[in-house]
């Protein structure tokens, strides 16, 4: 009997390990899902103002770019960008490049979340079960190295749609017709190689989302500690959901904001790698001499073009999609143990 029951349990635990390793796939391909879609106005307002094309400095440069005033300048920049595309473009303007977006960041989100949740799971177990930050760090690594390494291809697409615009760039005529046309078309004129342009870039990015997810770890165990201190001391059996979502939300948005300020240069060299060749010439040929390039003819601030409306969409987007995962985790979870 005593086998059976070992047995019985032994299976019922894989079983419920299996589904919930399962369960990060789905969860964090619902949250990005749900995160770029609200956010997808400021996505396009953040690349076009990334972009050479919409430099303060280059002559192809619309008279209301303004950074007279750098903090004050990119929210100028960027309201003034968001209401002129609206106008002159129309709303749907303001979702260029979300079906490319959406078809990356479901499965980045989701590789992206599985990766880094059962692998900080295996570490964790040979670390003798205990979670520290160097395995949160190394799981977030790997992770981020395999989705960048996945969907890079989805991002160039993503990126190209979205700096094509006939009414801001009248000197540059509508080159793609839709994302498969793009893909051809790359493929046609750049080879494989065209597809993975900034994937070195995106490397940089991996120390981004890092240091969020050691951030958010971080915060959301010391916002946990308060909360028990708290319900200890009210006597309170059992804390809230919603109090724990809410930290969820805090920790998710204060880690991203000090992770995306930390590395946001990589962003704008990434999309300058990433850009159609002006001419037929390739501008930017790799990290260094894009890094030397944009630094000599436009100076520091290049690097933090557009910075603005990408803390403005990141950090939302970073609590949207951390509050699905952790929600759909949760109640997946629930679901597990009473099965």
């Amino acid at each position: 009997m005593e086998v059976q029951w070992g047995s019985s349990f032994k299976s019922k635990t894989l079983a419920n390990v299996s589904s919930k390793a399962w369960l990060h796939f789905v969860a964090g391909g619902i949250g990005g899902m749900v995160g770029a879609t609200v956010t997808s106005p400021l996505d396009v307002m953040k690349t076009r103002l990334q972009s050479s094309l919409y430099n303060p400095k280059s002559q192809s440069s619309q008279p209301f770019i303004r950074s007279t005033i750098p903090i004050l300048g990119h929210f100028i920049d960027t309201g003034r960008l968001l209401t002129y595309v609206y106008r002159n473009e129309g709303w749907r303007a303001l979702f260029k490049g979300l079906g490319p977006n959406l078809v990356g960041v479901v499965p980045a989100r989701a590789i992206n979340f599985f990766t880094y949740g059962n692998g900080k799971r295996i570490l964790t177990n040979w670390n003798g079960g205990e979670e520290t930050p160097s395995v949160q760090c190394t799981a977030a690594i790997f992770a981020g190295i395999t989705t960048s390494t996945l969907t890079n291809p989805i991002w160039l697409v993503k990126t190209r749609m979205q700096l094509q615009s006939s009414s801001l760039t009248s000197q540059r005529p509508i080159k793609y017709k839709n994302s498969l046309d793009c893909v051809i078309k790359v493929l046609r004129e750049e080879g494989i190689p065209g597809l993975y342009k900034g994937l070195s870039a995106s490397y940089l990015g991996v120390t981004e989302s890092t240091i969020h997810w050691v951030a958010y770890e971080y915060l959301k165990s010391k916002l946990s500690e308060r909360r028990k201190r708290e319900q200890f001391i009210s006597g309170e059996s059992v804390q809230p959901f919603y109090l724990r979502m809410f930290d969820n939300l805090l920790a998710a948005g204060l880690s991203k904001f000090v992770a995306a300020c930390i590395s946001y240069p990589h962003e704008v060299i990434r999309t300058r790698m990433r850009q159609l060749p002006a001419d037929g010439v390739l501008k930017y040929t790799g990290i260094v001499q894009c890094f030397k390039t944009i630094l000599r003819e436009e100076g520091i601030s290049a690097f933090y073009g557009g910075m603005t409306a990408h803390m403005m969409r990141v950090v939302p987007n970073a609590a949207i999609m951390f509050f699905c995962y952790e929600s759909i985790l949760h109640y997946g979870q629930v679901n597990n143990n009473n099965s």
